[in-house]
């Protein structure tokens, strides 16, 4: 038999373990995402891995594993096993899933960067975002766009740590409250566009140095800082970027260290910078493009969650007020806020009147709105309902020590506040709500939360606020405002959460010299399973040095398969290595990988 057409056969042809069908199955933590989640989750594109991919996975790995089981947290070797990654080929969704679920958590697949608020709201829910790509060979050492090296070898294994996990959970459920400003989702379309184009190899230099540009211009206009922009440098600095023990001996935890082979040996040494973690780490910018030049070290994974808590009360989540608002109208985005009362109102905010001490006194949205209690819509008080907007005063009656929301059936009565009865409801903030009471909400405790007027007009000061023509007025009732945060109590409440960027990570065209250079990855990696056949390798050997003078990872591997088999092809291999290590772009490439294998043979 010709073995050269049985390889091609092979290779060429989708066979079981490459190949995957167009569904997505979920499983049950997945299942427990809400659908404007959805969105954001694509196909597994295992059949587009190249050999070369697989290639590159497994030399990424290989030498991570080497490395890092003396610089990594203790969680992160046995962490591998426990999240379903293997060293040897790229993981699949569908078989990481299966493991991952004995831990509570899942993975799901997305293109490139989603979504600040997205992302942190999948993490919620112990669901891991995986990129679906993979770095090109070009930029093995580091990528700056996610990638499946970077999220699944890099944040899946620390999470079989429980401490961590909770960590990560709770990040997800606080940091996807944190209110963006109107810049945020600019700031990322930007990144996301330039993490493409520096990761596909047809970019010219002109259009990579003009998304930079156009980053940096964004990056020095931010002004204030937002509770996302803060939060996600948090999440940078310990995620992404962090370091665990003594200052001075640090191990490595963070994912972007984990998957980068340049960047896990660099941070450790004198050149980079080491700092304790505190919240001073959310003031701290980073530029996904360069190599840190400081890093956070955390004594534990408690002091992590200590650090959290801290910055989450300092966010409007748990501060609410005249400064939440505000922040829910400078976002621009649908934000909600809770009264005192536990009524929700979800929309997006365009307006809030204070009173001389700084108090909220009235609030209005603009379009569709929602109100809730506990998280769950109010039936009848969805966004058809209130597809114009809301609007509703703040605060306690002038006069009256005890507020609305304290008051018993007695009370009402007294005040005037009950069905049929025309009232006129003058507030502290100068706010008057005149007319009939139609009817009003209770919660499970009996506490009045929402009260409904026919031919109701409501003014501040000289201003209308409402008029009787306009319909019915609902009147959320509240003290004060406790809480405000980013999207809507209830997701149910909006159909189009989210916005999926329109701009798709580039499919690599591979030309047909670059496909054939694939086959023979994918004929060396069958042999390392199957039979290794010299001669065939010989031959490969050959028309690698004559028609592909600049791969160095395709050598590697042939000098691994023939080192114990063939002297003279493995010394010509290792000498054609050497030579090409004067090239100062594979020196440290080819080097390390050369002590890896002479090591383990």
């Amino acid at each position: 038999m010709n073995k050269t057409s049985k390889f091609e056969k092979i290779v060429t042809s989708p066979n079981n373990s490459f190949f995957m069908n167009n569904n997505i199955v979920f499983n049950e933590v997945t299942k427990k995402l809400p659908k404007h989640l959805h969105q954001f989750i694509v196909k597994q594109p295992y059949n587009e891995y190249t050999a070369q991919n697989q290639a590159v996975w497994r030399y990424v790995m290989r030498l991570n594993l080497d490395y890092l089981s003396k610089v990594a947290h203790e969680s992160y070797i046995s962490g591998l096993k426990k999240t379903g990654i293997s060293v040897d080929v790229i993981p699949k969704m569908e078989g990481m899933n299966r493991i991952l679920k004995n831990i509570g958590w899942a993975a799901v697949s997305v293109d490139g960067f989603i979504p600040p608020n997205a992302f942190m709201e999948f993490q919620a829910y112990n669901v891991l975002v995986i990129a679906s790509d993979i770095r090109t060979i070009n930029h093995i050492a580091y990528t700056p766009a996610p990638d499946i090296i970077h999220e699944a070898a890099g944040h899946a294994p620390i999470i079989a740590n429980p401490e961590y996990a909770e960590y990560l959970r709770r990040f997800g459920e606080i940091g996807s409250k944190a209110i963006s400003s109107a810049k945020d989702y600019e700031i990322y379309e930007a990144i996301r566009l330039l993490s493409i184009l520096k990761e596909d190899p047809n970019s010219s230099d002109e259009i990579i140095e003009s998304a930079l540009q156009k980053v940096e211009a964004l990056q020095n206009s931010m002004g204030e800082l937002s509770e996302m922009a803060q939060i996600r440098n948090l999440h940078w600095w310990t995620v992404e970027y962090g370091l665990i023990g003594e200052i001075n001996n640090p191990k490595i935890y963070g994912a972007g260290l984990l998957s980068s082979i340049g960047e896990s040996k660099l941070c450790l040494t004198d050149k980079v910078k080491k700092i304790p973690y505190s919240i001073a780490a959310a003031t701290q910018n980073f530029d996904i493009t360069k190599q840190q030049p400081q890093l956070f070290v955390t004594p534990d994974f408690a002091h992590l969650s200590f650090v959290l808590e801290e910055f989450a009360n300092k966010m409007a989540l748990r501060k609410g007020g005249l400064k939440g608002v505000k922040k829910l109208i400078e976002s621009s985005n649908i934000g909600t806020i809770e009264l005192s009362t536990g009524i929700q109102i979800s929309g997006v905010f365009n307006n809030v009147i204070a009173d001389d001490n700084n108090n909220p006194v009235y609030i209005q949205t603009t379009g569709p709105t929602a109100l809730a209690t506990r998280d769950r819509e109010i039936i009848g008080h969805g966004t058809e309902h209130h597809a114009e907007g809301f609007g509703s005063p703040i605060g306690k009656l002038k006069g009256i020590n005890l507020a609305i929301e304290d008051m018993f059936p007695k009370d009402l009565e007294v005040y005037g506040i009950y069905e049929g009865k025309k009232t006129i409801l003058h507030f502290e903030g100068n706010v008057k709500v005149e007319g009939e009471v139609i009817t009003g909400k209770r919660d499970l405790k009996g506490k009045i939360i929402l009260i409904s007027f026919k031919n109701c007009t409501v003014t501040h000061n000289n201003n209308y606020l409402f008029k009787p023509e306009w319909g019915i007025y609902d009147m959320a009732v509240g003290k004060e405002i406790v809480s405000a945060y980013a999207g809507p109590a209830s997701a149910s409440s909006f159909q189009n959460l989210g916005k999926v960027s329109e701009e798709k990570t580039h499919k690599i065209k591979y030309s047909e010299k670059e496909l054939n250079l694939h086959k023979m990855y994918a004929e060396i990696a069958l042999m390392r399973t199957e039979n290794i056949y010299v001669d065939r390798i010989n031959l490969l050997f050959e028309k690698l040095i004559k028609e592909y003078p600049n791969d160095w990872l395709l050598p590697l591997e042939m000098f691994e398969l023939t080192f114990n088999l063939d002297a003279n092809l493995n010394t010509k291999i290792y000498n054609y290595l050497l030579q090409l290590k004067d090239n100062e772009h594979f020196t440290d490439l080819i080097e390390n990988g050369l002590k890896l294998i002479l090591r383990n043979n």
